[in-house]
Parts: C-alpha cells; sequence; structure tokens
C-alpha cells in the first residue's frame, strides 16, 4: 500500500446523528420517528442514521456527502478504501454538480464492482493506490483522489475537482499538486481515463478559486476566447487592491464571475450591510473600468449555457476565435 506524504482527513462539520446502534432498542420510538421524518422534521442520512432536516439542510452539498459519508462507512464490516468523490467530500474537494447519493470505495478487481445499497465499488485494484488509514478502513490520498475523479469524470467536473485539490490559496495550503498527480499517473499501471486525465491534468490551475470558476475557464476555452490569467491583482490610482477572477491580456479585458472580488477586498468587513456592500462594489466596478478597456461580469448559471457566456463577452467587447455556438 502506498501512503500519502502528509494526510489530515477532514471530518464533516458538526451535526447531532441520531443512530440506531448506539441506543437501546426501547429508547427509539419508530412511530415517532417515523412521523418525524414524514413532516420533514428529522432526515435519514443512510440506513440507520438520522439527523435534524433544519441542521442538514444547514450544511454545503459537499458536508452532507461528507457526512453520509462518515455514516455508510462506520457500518461496513469487511475494510474498504473509500475513494472518488467520497474521498473527495472528505478531503474537501469540491466538485461541480450534484454529490451521488452512494459512497464511493475502490476494490480489488477480484472482487468485483458490484454496487448495491450505500455503496458503490469500483473494482480497479488497490496494488498501486495510494491510500491511507480511515478508522477502520482506508482512503485514496488527496492526489490519488485527483487522478482517480480525472480518469473517471466529464472533463469539466474532472477540471473542477483537479483545480479544487490543487488550490494554492486553499487555506491551510493545497491538498496537492499537478507534479504529485502526474507522478502516480506515470507509476501506475495503465488504466481506462489516463488519455483523459492526461488533458485534465494539463488543463489545471491552482489558481481557480472554485468550482464556478473552473467550469467558466472550461467553457470560455471551449468557445475559442483567447487564454486569461487568474486572480489578476490590481492597486486602484485610489490604492484600493482589487482582484480579477479572469483577465485577458491582449484585449486588456477584465473578467468577473457573480461579482466575487468584492468579497476578497481587504477593505470590506463582515458588519458591512447589503446597501454599503452595493454601492462599494459599484464604485469599485466603475473604478477598474476606467483602467480597462473592457470589463464582463457574468453570474455563475451563465456558465451552465456557453451561448449565454459567449453572448456575454462578445457583447462587452472580448473577441472570439469562433463563432456563436
Amino acid at each position: 500500500m502506498r501512503h500519502s506524504r502528509d494526510m489530515t482527513v477532514r471530518t464533516a462539520a458538526d451535526l447531532l446523528i441520531v443512530r440506531r446502534r448506539d441506543r437501546p432498542l426501547e429508547l427509539i420510538d419508530d412511530t415517532a420517528l417515523r412521523r418525524a421524518i414524514e413532516s420533514r422534521q428529522w432526515i435519514r442520512i443512510t440506513a440507520g442514521a438520522y439527523a435534524r432536516t433544519d441542521d442538514w439542510n444547514g450544511l454545503k452539498p459537499i458536508e452532507q456527502h461528507a457526512a453520509r459519508v462518515h455514516e455508510v462507512v462506520r457500518r461496513l464490516v469487511k475494510p474498504a478504501a473509500v475513494s472518488h468523490l467520497a474521498a473527495a467530500a472528505v478531503h474537501g474537494i469540491d466538485v461541480l454538480g450534484t454529490w451521488p447519493r452512494r459512497v464511493d470505495v475502490t476494490t480489488r478487481r477480484t472482487t468485483g464492482g458490484r454496487s448495491g445499497g450505500a455503496v458503490r465499488r469500483h473494482a480497479l485494484g488497490l496494488d498501486d493506490v495510494e491510500r491511507t488509514p480511515f478508522g477502520a478502513h482506508e482512503i485514496t490520498s488527496a492526489a490519488q483522489t485527483a487522478l482517480d475523479l480525472a480518469r473517471y469524470l466529464p472533463f469539466i467536473r474532472a477540471v473542477s475537482a483537479v483545480d479544487q485539490a490543487i488550490w494554492l490559496n486553499r487555506p491551510g495550503g493545497p491538498l496537492t499538486t499537478i507534479a504529485e498527480i502526474l507522478a502516480l499517473l506515470d507509476r501506475s499501471e495503465p488504466r481506462r481515463g489516463d488519455a483523459r486525465a492526461r488533458r485534465v491534468i494539463e488543463f489545471a490551475n491552482p489558481l481557480a478559486a472554485n468550482v464556478r470558476e473552473s467550469q467558466s475557464r472550461v467553457v470560455i476555452a471551449q468557445l475559442g476566447f483567447p487564454t486569461p490569467r487568474l486572480q489578476e491583482r490590481r492597486t486602484l490610482p485610489s490604492g484600493r487592491l482589487v482582484f480579477g477572477d479572469f483577465y485577458f491580456p491582449d484585449a486588456d479585458h477584465w473578467g468577473e464571475v457573480d461579482g466575487r472580488g468584492k468579497y476578497l477586498s481587504p477593505e470590506f468587513g463582515v458588519d458591512r450591510n447589503p446597501a454599503a456592500i452595493v454601492i462599494d462594489e459599484k464604485n469599485r466596478e466603475n473604478e477598474i473600468r476606467r483602467e480597462v478597456r473592457g470589463f464582463s461580469r457574468w453570474e455563475a448559471k451563465d456558465a451552465d449555457d456557453p451561448r449565454r457566456l459567449w453572448d456575454i463577452l462578445t457583447g462587452d467587447g472580448l473577441p472570439c476565435a469562433k463563432p456563436r455556438p
């Protein structure tokens, strides 16, 4: 078994979970529990594990999946190697799109890949898979998880996962690097998806701050726009320090997804009211516009429709090498 150089498994956010196996049967009122679930006061995480609905809905989707992983794995009798999207959730590697209901585990090829219940099995073998202890089980390292997802997911989702794994500005530092992921790929036996994984890794960028930025970056490239710089840093004439999600140097064009830049500016505090933030952001945008030839802002969901993003960027004057899709 290969171990990662540094592995700190992240647990799900604090959540009150009621488990059947942790309580004497006489303390669980099945009728009351059923009514609580039917009335949506409580939610079933997995077999035998329940949480208050309000608490559950207060979690991010990645945190919900991490909680589900912990609950499913604690019920497994035989040791398992948590992998793919399940490992991503535990590590804190966000991924574009929805999270599955089942928990991914990788098994030896001889055991087969049949899935059932709350578990989705990948019979890919474990001989060259980098993993580390995870309670009574194992979990793939951040680098291995990124590689597995690069092989397994569609390109745009795979890029979002690898970008998140190598994100330089992640609190606590990046979970892995492109070099580490490539090293795992180069020394492992050939697998299905290797060619796609290399394309994903080559496109990955450690400056992409979230999955929606990664999505926009992929769509921008597919549409034929020039390659932007990420996290453009500028000090404006007023002395204000600003960051742009995208900057196209040849066109001198600034781009932002959902106005995220206002949250990065150090002069904004958590005590600012929404009206003050809107006014400050408008002043910030006006000042940036005076410094560049073009400026585009789009909502995260605009990248779901490539034609919509093409219209926004070309409408704001950014040249494109391809016609409207």
